[in-house]
């Protein structure tokens, strides 16, 4: 029962993740590079902070913690952090290229795999005595095996609706619709999105132990990865803005209320995924098959909702009822990935 409340919890925070880029397209007369810096500025900085703070008993704070942790341990956090920050930036490319749907379905299926793997592999090769590898059991790499299933049947949906929609069709569902460029970008951000989980992996000791609540204790580790990524993606924004000659977005106050309110709803909604995963692990037991597979868990689900916002928003409105089908039995294939560990 404990498993079930604990993946309902992460599911919650998946919806929420895969809702994130609706209010997004709400944003008027700013350029890609402005509004998404703003809207990370909430989703990487703002929240997560409020988030570690929960991890911080009566009587402390995050300065002494982040002073009394290994230090090897908080910079190969954030490290992970800037090279998923890489993955942040090409993962909202790959949504202008894919649309929504088939954008985050590529990107974080390859994200939910390499994530889940990346995270012993390396953790063995820094610290051996731990016998990292240990974690990734049978049931969990089975787990990541159907999750890349059901990533590569709703991949093949994509091919099969690039290749039925008329030019028109498609820019009529997603304005930039360019599979082969996509793919590329969303397999490239999925890889480096993948440094998430293990940056999360180096940092899971960054807390204050037992007087932590079990809920919150991967929080202060999401807030060291989080800060990683807005550095690299403020780096290449601000150039953007200078390149493009952008700056002059921020100055728009007609549309500084709007925009900032749909920025703020997106960053909370993005930072729910992470919050609501501290809060599912807590759930299951530390170290086990469930608490190993969650981050794989969590990516799958996350697609599973961006493709029902893709049914919404019309994105595969004109494909064949064949093409339907085959992104049916994709999605059925993830939430099966699921709930395959408790069966095996």
């Amino acid at each position: 029962m404990n498993a079930l409340l604990g993946l309902l919890i992460i599911a919650v925070g998946a919806f929420c993740q895969s809702s994130s880029y609706v209010p997004i397209n709400r944003v008027k007369s700013w350029s890609w590079e402005s509004f998404w810096i703003v809207q990370g500025l909430f989703a990487w900085m703002v929240f997560p902070l409020l988030g570690a703070l929960l991890a911080v008993p009566e009587g402390h704070s995050l300065v002494e913690l982040f002073r009394e942790s290994p230090s090897f341990n908080i910079w190969m956090t954030v490290l992970f952090g800037i090279l998923w920050g890489v993955g942040g930036l090409t993962f909202g490319l790959s949504m202008r290229y894919l649309g929504v749907a088939l954008g985050q379905s590529i990107a974080l299926g390859t994200c939910a795999a390499l994530g889940t793997v990346m995270g012993p592999v390396l953790l063995n090769v820094f610290f051996p005595d731990m016998d990292a590898l240990a974690s990734l059991t049978y049931a969990v790499l089975a787990g990541v095996a159907v999750t890349l299933l059901g990533i590569a049947v709703i991949g093949v949906a994509g091919s099969m609706k690039a290749s039925t929609l008329s030019e028109e069709e498609k820019k009529a569902a997603v304005r930039d619709f360019n599979f082969p460029k996509g793919l590329a970008i969303a397999l490239l951000a999925g890889f480096m999105s993948g440094c998430f989980n293990v940056g999360l992996t180096f940092g899971k000791d960054i807390n204050f132990g037992e007087l932590t609540d079990p809920m919150f204790r991967t929080l202060p580790a999401t807030l060291l990865v989080t800060l990683g990524g807005f550095v690299t993606n403020a780096a290449y924004c601000f150039w953007q803005n200078q390149r493009n000659g952008t700056w002059g977005d921020y100055a728009k106050t007609e549309v500084w209320l709007g925009n900032l309110f749909f920025c703020i709803l997106a960053g909370a909604l993005w930072y729910s995924q992470f919050f609501g995963l501290s809060l599912g692990r807590s759930f299951f037991d530390a170290g086990g098959t469930l608490d190993t597979l969650s981050f794989c868990i969590l990516m799958a689900l996350n697609v599973v909702f961006s493709n029902v916002w893709g049914i919404i928003l019309g994105e595969w409105k004109g494909c064949s009822r064949r093409t339907i089908v085959v992104l049916v039995v994709g999605l059925a294939t993830l939430i099966v990935s699921g709930f395959l560990p408790q069966l095996l």
